[in-house]
């Protein structure tokens, strides 16, 4: 419920956010030696940043992922200089980062309407050239989209971070009782009355050495950069990946998440940040969730930490608050993230 009235959930599914696409320039046109014509210079290939575009839908309506510009005319008695080809332009979604195989950053779109030439067309045949086309420029372009949700469930594996995305939207997440079954980011929005949105993406599960890049650790981590608020969801029962890790309490596992983000990238420590505690109606719950209170607010037990800094206040304040941003069930916790009065006021609203 969200002031009184029921809020419309719309599901996203599955999604894409990084592509890699082949991009070929057109070839020039044939010259005329006899007459001195020149041929058509080759279309170009442009990414056009549009609205309501996705990657998936690029992947979709292209499966072969290969976009190619048309060649320029040929130089004719009745047209001795051709006409350029046919420019190939391919909608791609707001705010991706473009870069080449090697890396190389070739731009950015993040306003509708902005272009990036990726692929320039060949030149027509002219005397310098012996009147010969030249190809169009080929390269394998990767499209990286740099913000996926406004919030990311941030956890271990089995924290229940798909089963709180599958209760506060109608996405419907892989759940299951063993690590891992969320591989890639599954995307759910919710509208609210008033039509603002707000986004919420279930991350891949980290785990203890992801900075460093074990597992997948910076695949996993790069899509918690992708999100401009954080949600760390934490099994109140405490976490074990398996029979031969360590076992760590409720409060040791917000310490490791925390230091994974740190020591990943430094920048992360200014990401806005709650915390949702699961599992609630497990035994002893209550009890474990009184001590992680205390340690929680012990800055000794709690130094050198993304939420020991300037976002301490808040961020106890968020656990303290009617309801509870402890979500105690998936229904507390369906209700209270639905609720936007609840946002930190530090934080721009979800639009």
């Amino acid at each position: 419920m969200v002031w009184g009235s029921r809020a419309l959930l719309r599901k996203y599914g599955n999604f894409i956010d990084d592509l890699r696409i082949y991009v070929k320039g057109g070839t020039g046109g044939m010259g005329h030696p006899r007459l001195g014509g020149e041929g058509g210079r080759g279309g170009d290939v442009w990414l056009v940043a549009k609205e309501k575009t996705t990657l998936k839908r690029i992947k979709g309506r292209f499966p072969q992922k290969r976009f190619v510009a048309g060649a320029g005319a040929n130089s004719s008695v009745s047209a001795l200089k051709g006409e350029k080809g046919t420019d190939c332009e391919v909608d791609v979604p707001l705010g991706i980062s473009v870069t080449s195989c090697d890396g190389k950053q070739i731009g950015e779109l993040n306003k509708a309407g902005e272009r990036i030439l990726v692929a320039r067309g060949g030149i027509g045949g002219c005397l310098v050239t012996n009147f010969l086309p030249l190809k169009g420029q080929i390269q394998i372009v990767h499209l990286d989209l740099k913000l996926i949700a406004d919030v990311g469930l941030v956890g271990f594996p089995n924290a229940g971070k798909s089963s709180l995305l599958s209760r506060v939207s109608h996405a419907k997440p892989q759940i299951a009782d063993y690590p891992f079954t969320t591989l890639k980011p599954e995307l759910g929005k919710i509208m609210y009355p008033d039509y603002k949105q707000v986004s919420v993406a279930d991350l891949p599960g980290l785990i203890e050495g992801a900075h460093a890049n074990k597992g997948m650790g910076h695949k996993f981590l790069k899509h918690v950069e992708r999100t401009k608020q954080l949600l760390f969801v934490v099994d109140i029962s405490g976490f074990r990946l398996s029979s031969k890790t360590r076992f760590r309490t409720a409060f040791e596992t917000v310490l490791l998440l925390t230091q994974e983000l740190e020591l990943y990238k430094e920048d992360l420590r200014t990401k806005p940040a709650l915390l949702a505690v699961n599992k609630m109606d497990l035994p002893n719950a209550q009890d474990s969730l009184n001590e992680l209170m205390k340690q929680l607010q012990n800055p000794q037990d709690s130094r050198a930490h993304l939420f020991c800094s300037q976002e301490l206040p808040w961020f106890l304040l968020y656990l303290n608050i009617p309801f509870g941003s402890v979500f105690c069930g998936p229904t507390w916790a369906a209700r209270m993230f639905m609720q936007r009065q609840y946002w930190p006021s530090s934080v721009e609203q979800p639009r």
